[in-house]
């Protein structure tokens, strides 16, 4: 199938919406179809990276999910012969899917808390550990629920990893730091604080930083003054490499949680949104992931949890198969099946 895909990305909002969607766009590439993103912002490094894998990304007028922006998405549509549109974005009411069905497209909307509470596309996906059909009440008779971890969608770098069987090391040394494509309130910076306070010569810290982030400045002086070892890993496109060679992992709780997860890395959830407080609960209510507050001056709870989590190789074993049991890896290829299924 073809698929003309509306979703956003930007230094407030971060790359998450972009990012999963680009999972399910490699997928739907690998069986034989056509896919087309189409933006109203997107940080110049991430157009990049979809231009790269042949998805180019084509502008559309502001304001986000206003009526030119509806009208271009469906002209860009039509233009690519899409059976399905795609919408990820909280910016994505009622009012849009009600555009997009009316233009003649199958819809399917990506949402993580029942946002729009109105829905009539023709499938909802919500990945979260926390979806529940509770939020999705007032829907169309029509309207199907893809719910749960079993649908998320990871990117094509993580599936050579599906089916993997971590042992754990006795101690952790290596340690990996993501905050996500921005992380706008410099959250990085704290972590690295929390790190340092451990005082282990003995750690190597890896650090992500997203083509978003505007610390890198303040950030590259703080690794260059750590009592370890510490890298700034600038716009990586292996994540699940980075992933691969870390013993845990301090991370925002919003989409790489399921990249941990599938990969085996143990790892701190901080909840940096709103919306990311449910899975980041969720998670550690599952055994599958320890979380923290966001770190500030005078709280040594991340230290804490981290001293913990290093010199624990059971409690790191425990966390790692409880992630197994939620993500398999599969999930992009559930949603394309459900897709053809609704043709």
């Amino acid at each position: 199938m073809n698929l003309l895909i509306r979703a956003d990305a930007s230094t407030r909002m971060g790359s998450g919406h972009v990012m999963r969607c680009l999972a399910l766009a490699q997928a739907c590439r690998g069986q034989g179809g056509r896919v087309r993103f189409a933006c109203a912002e997107i940080p110049p490094a991430l157009e990049a990276r979809l231009r790269s894998e042949g998805m180019d990304p084509t502008a559309v007028p502001p304001p986000a999910a206003g009526p030119g922006d509806m009208a271009r998405t469906a002209a860009l549509a039509r233009e690519m012969d899409a059976e399905w549109v795609v919408l990820d974005g909280y910016q994505f009411g009622p009012d849009s899917q009600e555009a997009m069905k009316g233009a003649g497209f199958k819809l399917l909307s990506i949402d993580d808390y029942g946002h729009a509470r109105r829905y009539v596309s023709d499938l909802v996906l919500n990945q979260n550990i926390c979806a529940a059909p509770g939020l999705y009440q007032e829907r169309a008779p029509e309207t199907h629920l893809l719910l749960g971890t079993r649908y998320v969608l990871l990117r094509r770098e993580f599936w050579p990893w599906r089916g993997g069987r971590r042992r754990v090391a006795p101690e952790a040394r290596t340690v990996l730091v993501t905050m996500g494509g921005s992380d706008p309130g410099n959250v990085t910076l704290g972590v690295i604080d929390a790190l340092t306070a451990l005082n282990n010569a003995r750690l190597d810290v890896r650090i992500v930083v997203g083509h978003g982030n505007p610390h890198l400045a303040v950030l590259e002086e703080a690794v260059t003054a750590a009592p370890c070892p510490m890298r700034l890993l600038k716009d990586v496109e292996d994540m699940a490499g980075v992933m691969a060679g870390a013993d845990i992992a301090v991370s925002s709780g919003g989409s790489t949680s399921w990249e941990l997860l599938l990969m085996g890395l143990p790892g701190v959830l901080l909840a940096l949104a709103a919306n990311q407080d449910p899975i980041a609960a969720g998670l550690e209510q599952a055994g599958a992931a320890l979380t923290c507050r966001a770190p500030a001056p005078g709280d040594g709870s991340l230290r804490i949890a981290l001293e913990g989590l290093i010199g624990d190789p059971q409690k790191r074993q425990t966390i790692v198969e409880r992630g197994y049991d939620l993500v398999d890896g599969y999930g992009a290829a559930r949603v394309l099946s459900a897709m053809a299924m609704s043709c």
